[in-house]
């Protein structure tokens, strides 16, 4: 049974302390906020749009969400403060050069860098990848960093 004179007991195994808090990875947070669809999970791709809080969706996501009036589905959090598609602005996104894409992970075996993108900046050239601030435009749906923004200092679309 245990503290019958045999045994000493430590002072770590009589006083348990607070459980420590799981700390989530800053890393896979922004990997999924950039690469994947805040509504459905899956992997980002064209047509892409983002609400007003700046997350992004797949459009056929949010045209499936907005389609479903089922009394018994479930309000997710995600896109709860989307009513309509005129919530949403499709995004005019530029392709990375340097991302070579799912083609070559065809087998599940090749490593996939996280800190390349799939999408960069048309006028500083950053990567899309969560370590830089984006801005997309309402009126146009064009997508800069906040860096071009500054630099650009102009209220019309540089396209």
């Amino acid at each position: 049974m245990g503290c019958d004179g045999g045994t000493i007991p430590k002072r770590h195994e009589l006083v348990k302390g607070p459980r420590k808090v799981e700390k989530v990875d800053k890393v896979a947070e922004l990997v999924a906020r950039w690469f994947y669809c805040a509504l459905s999970q899956e992997k980002l791709r064209r047509p892409i749009v983002a609400c007003e809080l700046g997350r992004l969706y797949n459009k056929d996501a949010i045209i499936e969400y907005l389609l479903d009036k089922s009394p018994d589905k479930t309000p997710m959090e995600s896109a709860s403060h989307i009513r309509s598609i005129k919530n949403v602005t499709e995004l005019r996104l530029v392709d990375n050069p340097a991302w070579s894409g799912d083609k070559e992970s065809i087998k599940g075996d090749k490593y996939d860098d996280l800190q390349c993108a799939h999408f960069i900046c048309p006028v500083v050239g950053l990567e899309m990848n969560g370590r830089h601030r984006f801005c997309f435009l309402r009126n146009c749906g064009c997508v800069f960093s906040e860096r071009a923004l500054k630099e650009i200092k102009s209220e019309v679309c540089h396209k």
